[in-house]
């Protein structure tokens, strides 16, 4: 015969039971967590060092830099151009120039060859305003040869001692003389027609240098249905066809004084080189300090990381105790 229980027992011995039971599980649940969060703390830690930023941010800067290099334009943004890639005319095709690379350096000689192509053949109508004698020494010409290039310009300077103008030879210090001595005079020795300065005109015309050679060498007949009156040419390249500028580069027309032959293809490469080196004379200066730059920077950015691990590890892996004064009264 079983004894008899008080049920005030039993109500106690269940609170034990469920007490235990809850703690047990509480405890499940923390295992569980403590289990599961290691490999998510771990992940988190990672997504968030810093070292993993500076991976992202030269992964990001380096897509950029390498997609403007392919198609020399940047992602997401329009060009910045004197006329937009939508205006009329034929795209021009990307030409292999020897300058394009990021370590590429401008053809000196063609640089000097298309400043000869300019002088006896673009000169009469275009002028090149930002572009001084002094400029061309050590680029495509000596001191000497610049010197003695300048002094055959007649230069007007002044007022003398008397007060009047003067007319004497040129000096480094000089810009490239222009054709014509305002602009009305321009116009009206062509027609109504403005000649561009050449200064900036292959970063300001779409294509660059690509559409100043296809320009030069893509003079045709005009195609059936399109008419041109008098006085214009047809040129496919040209926003609208219809350009006022007669073709001037033919075969024999220039004779290099280095032997090349002077095709009109050659002829129109080199004064693209030439006119493109005019745009941004600090081209090959700009690619050499860039790349000391980017030598530079990544040597201090790894001292960098690992100083701040060499100094930084000993502190983060270090591990603090608390140990509570112990109450002796007790």
């Amino acid at each position: 015969m079983l004894p008899r229980v008080p049920a005030g027992a039993l109500r106690k011995a269940g609170t034990v039971v469920g007490t235990q039971s809850t703690v047990g599980a509480r405890l499940f649940q923390v295992r569980f967590a403590s289990s599961t969060s290691a490999p998510a703390s771990a992940f988190q830690s990672f997504v968030n060092s810093r070292a993993t930023l500076a991976a992202s941010a030269l992964f990001t800067v380096g897509s950029v830099a390498w997609y403007t290099q392919l198609y020399g334009t940047l992602p997401f943004l329009g060009e910045v151009h004197a006329s937009a890639a939508a205006d009329e005319g034929l795209h021009p095709p990307a030409y292999p120039w020897s300058h394009k690379g990021i370590f590429d350096t401008f053809d000196h000689a063609s640089i000097r060859r298309g400043f000869q192509v300019y002088r006896e053949v673009c000169s009469s109508c275009h002028s090149l305003d930002r572009i001084a004698w002094r400029n061309l020494v050590g680029v495509s010409h000596t001191a000497d040869e610049a010197r003695e290039a300048a002094e055959e310009v007649e230069y007007t300077d002044g007022p003398d001692d008397n007060g009047e103008m003067f007319q004497r030879p040129g000096k480094l210090s000089d810009y490239l003389p222009p054709p014509y001595p305002n602009e009305e005079a321009a116009r009206a020795a062509n027609g109504g027609a403005l000649p561009p300065d050449l200064s900036l005109i292959v970063k300001a015309r779409h294509g660059g240098a690509d559409y100043i050679f296809s320009l030069l060498t893509g003079y045709v007949d005009p195609p059936a249905g399109i008419e041109i009156r008098e006085g214009l040419n047809y040129n496919p390249y040209f926003p609208g066809g219809a350009i006022a500028m007669a073709r001037n580069l033919f075969d024999g027309v220039v004779e290099y004084e280095d032997g090349t032959p002077g095709t009109a293809s050659q002829m129109a490469k080199d004064v693209a080189v030439f006119l493109n080196w005019a745009s941004e004379p600090e081209h090959d200066e700009r690619k050499k300090i860039g790349l000391k730059a980017v030598i530079l920077f990544s040597t201090l950015t790894l001292i960098s990381l690992y100083v701040k691990r060499f100094k930084w590890a000993p502190l983060k892996n270090r591990k603090l105790f608390y140990n509570p004064p112990v109450n002796k009264g007790h």
